[in-house]
This record gives structure tokens, C-alpha cells and sequence, in this order.
């Protein structure tokens, strides 16, 4: 079952960086000290609703500062949030947000604990529209500590929440700067272009048309007529066809493909799909070699550059950070397969699905996250075959919330925004709670309902939550109920 798409966001995180000294905190006494507490809380709930509010500048979602930090830092360095006891993830080395909420009598309320959580939270959970079976964890992101668990180690389909696991993966294994780059060479005469697919998914019409001008102009400069044109899509391996089989929610996944293989212009949902995604762009890319006045002379074939050959035209995706944002925010199944296989490449395992399995698997275990029961068959959450625990949803987004690991925050700016974009762009109404405080991936197929991400409670303290339901009836019913749930740890009630 498809979930509907919509475009990502490249909102901050938040920071509280100087209301954490405590000469904001002192308890309301005097006149002064009434305004002082009172402008605190109203500040409060501005950071509580607009949750993206922070120092710049960005670039896809991420401070440059932290960009640079991660570029210069170990990938899989830093804090480890694998949970040592059954009780939660271990903590992230950050403070806790400490303003008072609007109405507090005095000073800094105590944080709602798990007792408090459970009180709201599992009346909901409790409901029919959860199906049979339906797991539940909320963490605090600041120090780790797990508020509230329902079975949080059994081991539950995720549907499209996977794609934090992948984003997380291919994040921690390449950086959120690095590009992916789709080239043309060639051959040592001349007389053989190659178009070599490096497996961007987000590949246009506008980018093939900049790599066929500069291979023109090369061409040109060696005094090339007709040219034989060929193109290489070895850098994936294995099965194309997803488990699922042809299906208007992924092309074949091959290093080579434009448009994400769709046949009707759109470029985010479902939509009619190639059976061959790399003839097609090589065919495109020919039309456009002729308007650039190179003329190939036959129909495009497979083939690999000859020894000798150079590149003559490169082309680089954004960045891995605008992509994984992309994939979360637009629930894209064809870019989420392809970081996949970037990841794999990375680790030296072939491009295909099992060994992306493998060295995603890989990945998130050097990261220290709970994988007990897990089993990420694919990137995008399509195969019923993905397992995934509660805990290690939430685990996945502590990590990208920890301040040792900057180069995962993408993870987080690409969710969702209640009742703003993404798949959450029309489930939260304009008068909840959650609308715009709350930013989640959704996960849906048949008898599976999903919701995984963050919210802000009244504490001001950025939650970590993972509610995964099967054996559900009612699609409709069942989002209704998890975006209750994820409104709940905003509000504090039912």
C-alpha cells in the first residue's frame, strides 16, 4: 500500500544552549523574577510549536558547523546508544531542556516519568484499531532515558519506518556531504561514448542534458564525428526487481535511471514505472547528443568504457544529506534502495539487496544499536521480510539527536512535519497539538501501520518515539490512533 509523498524540509533542529544556566531557572519570588519566570514560559511554547528554531546558517537541513564537525570526525565515533538493560538506550551526552512550561507555579517542573506516560499512553494503544499486535517505546533524547516500553524487543514489520535505518546507515558510512556522481567516457578514438550510471535516483532530464553538452564540446575538441553510444549499469548487482515484484511504488533498481523511472512526469507517489530504466535514459541521453550535434548511429547498447577511455562529462547528485532527506520526507522507495547500495559499496559488500542487508546490518551494529531480532531485507520497508524492534527505531533516532554524531542529524530535519509536509501533511488538523511540534515517518502496507520519530513534550524536551502496529483493519483508524498517541507525549493527556 502506498503512502502519499510530499516535498522534504530543511527546518533546524532545536537548541537551548544558554537557558540550560541555571540563573534562568530560580523560582518565581519577586515582580522581576515574575516576569523573568513568565517571558520564560511563553518562550517556552514558542520553541515548543515552532520545534525548529536555531542558529544558521543550514545547508539540506544541517548546520554548516556540524558539517564540518562530521566531516572531520571518525563516522562511527562518538557516544553509542545500545541499550545496556532492558531499561532504555544508553544516554546522549547532551542537557536536558529545562524551561517551564506555560502555567507552572514555580521554577522547572519535574519531568513526566514512565508511570505518568503509561497513564495516557496505553489507553490508546489499548484501542482495536492497533490490530492484534502493537509495540511502543518513548525515549528521552537528552539523557537516554526510556520514559515508556511496550514491547519494545519484539521484533515487528516497520514498513517505511526502515528508512531511518537506512538513513542512519548510509549517513554513518559516507557523510552527509559526499555525491554521487553519474559519468560519460570515452574511448581512446574517440568512436565509443559510454554513459556509466554511479546509481543517483534523482538523475533528470536537465542533468543528462549537461553531461550530452559537455560531451559534445569534448568531442569537438578531438574532431569526432558519429560516435557509438553504450551504457554501463555494472556497479549493481544482482536481482533489479524488488521481492515485491513489478510494482507502481519502485522502478527496478538499477545504477541508471531517470526521473526515478517514472512514466508520467511525477516525481514523488506512485506512479507507472519502467521495466527498463537504464535503456530509457540511455535513449534520452542519445536524442540529446544528436540536439547537441554528436550523432550516434545505432540504438544504445549495454557495454563497459574500454581500456584507454576517459571521462569526458561528470554529473554529481546533492548531497547524501538532501537525499535522505528526500526519502524520508517523500517516502521515496527508489532513493531509499539506492543509499542502500551506496552503503554497500562503501563496506566493499556487492550493490544488491542481500548484500545491502549486510552491510547495513554492519553499519548499525558498529554504532552499537540494539539489532536483536532485526532483519533489514530492503531499504525501503516494501518487503514484509524487514524486521525491526521499538527499541531500535528509537534507538536510530537518539543516535541522530546525540551531538557526538552530526552527520546523522539529517535523519531527524528530513521527518515529516505534522500537518505540514510530507506524509503527515494532511493528518494532523490545524487545531492539534501535534501539528507542527510533532515530525515522523509514517509506515504503511497492508495490515501494517507505522509511526516513528519526534516531539516535543511540555518540558521542552525533544522525545524519541517508535508505536509499530500489525494486523490492523483500518488504515484510516490506525494513523488516527498513532497520531494521537504521538500528540499525547506533546500534551501530557489523552
Amino acid at each position: 500500500m502506498a503512502e502519499p509523498v510530499e516535498r522534504p524540509t530543511d527546518e533546524p533542529l532545536n537548541r537551548w544552549g544558554k537557558w540550560k544556566d541555571s540563573k534562568y531557572l530560580k523560582r518565581a519570588g519577586g515582580s522581576r523574577d515574575w516576569q523573568l519566570a513568565a517571558g520564560s514560559a511563553v518562550l517556552g511554547l514558542v520553541v515548543a510549536a515552532g520545534a525548529v528554531l536555531a542558529a544558521g546558517p543550514w545547508d539540506s537541513g544541517q548546520r554548516k558547523a556540524e558539517q564540518d564537525r562530521a566531516a572531520a570526525q571518525e563516522r562511527a565515533g562518538g557516544a553509542h546508544h545500545q541499550r545496556s538493560t532492558p531499561a532504555g538506550p544508553g544516554p546522549a551526552p547532551s542537557a536536558p531542556a529545562v524551561l517551564a512550561p506555560l502555567g507552572a507555579s514555580a521554577g522547572v517542573t519535574d519531568p513526566v516519568g514512565a508511570s505518568s506516560l503509561k497513564s495516557v499512553l496505553a489507553p490508546l494503544l489499548g484501542t482495536p484499531a492497533l490490530g492484534t499486535v502493537r509495540t511502543a517505546v518513548v525515549v528521552d533524547t537528552a539523557t537516554g532515558r526510556e520514559l515508556y516500553a511496550q514491547g519494545a524487543d519484539t521484533p515487528m514489520t516497520p514498513a517505511s519506518t526502515v528508512k531511518i535505518a537506512t538513513g542512519v546507515a548510509v549517513l554513518s558510512a559516507l557523510g552527509p556531504g559526499h555525491r554521487i556522481a553519474t559519468t560519460v567516457r570515452a574511448s581512446a578514438d574517440s568512436r565509443t561514448v559510454t554513459l556509466v550510471g554511479g546509481g543517483d535516483p534523482t538523475l533528470d532530464k536537465a542533468a543528462l542534458r549537461g553531461l550530452a553538452a559537455d560531451t559534445a564540446r569534448a568531442l569537438r575538441d578531438s574532431g569526432t564525428g558519429d560516435v557509438e553510444l553504450t551504457y554501463d549499469t555494472s556497479r549493481y548487482s544482482g536481482p533489479a526487481l524488488h521481492p515485491i515484484g513489478p510494482n507502481e511504488n519502485i522502478t527496478p533498481v538499477s545504477a541508471l535511471m531517470v526521473g526515478g523511472g517514472r512514466l508520467d512526469g511525477s516525481d514523488r507517489g506512485p506512479a507507472p514505472r519502467t521495466d527498463d530504466p537504464a535503456g530509457d535514459a540511455a535513449r534520452a541521453f542519445a536524442g540529446l547528443l544528436d540536439e547537441a550535434g554528436v550523432t550516434t548511429g545505432s540504438e544504445p547498447s549495454p557495454g563497459r568504457a574500454g581500456k584507454g577511455s576517459r571521462t569526458v562529462a561528470t554529473h554529481l547528485s546533492e548531497p547524501l544529506s538532501a537525499l535522505v532527506e528526500r526519502a524520508l520526507a517523500n517516502s521515496d522507495n527508489d532513493i531509499a534502495e539506492a543509499l542502500v547500495r551506496q552503503t554497500a559499496l562503501k563496506a566493499g559488500e556487492p550493490a544488491s539487496f542481500a548484500g545491502g542487508r549486510r552491510a547495513v546490518t554492519d553499519r548499525l551494529k558498529k554504532l552499537g544499536l540494539p539489532l536483536a531480532g532485526a532483519n533489514l531485507a530492503d531499504g525501503s520497508g516494501l518487503d514484509r521480510a524487514d524486521k525491526v524492534t521499538a527499541g531500535l527505531l528509537t534507538g536510530l533516532l537518539a543516535l541522530a539527536a546525540d551531538p557526538d554524531h552530526p552527520e546523522l542529524r539529517p535523519v531527524l530535519t528530513g521527518l515529516p512535519v505534522a500537518g505540514f509536509t510530507g506524509t503527515l501533511d494532511d493528518r494532523y488538523p490545524a487545531d492539534s497539538r501535534g501539528t507542527g511540534v510533532v515530525r515522523a515517518k509514517t509506515g504503511t502496507l497492508t495490515g501494517v501501520n507505522a509511526l516513528a520519530g519526534t516531539a516535543l513534550d511540555a518540558q521542552g524536551r525533544l522525545l524519541a518515539f517508535a508505536f509499530l502496529a500489525s494486523g490492523t483493519t483500518s488504515p484510516s483508524e490506525a494513523e488516527s490512533t498513532l497520531d494521537a498517541l504521538a500528540t499525547t507525549l506533546v500534551t501530557g493527556t489523552r
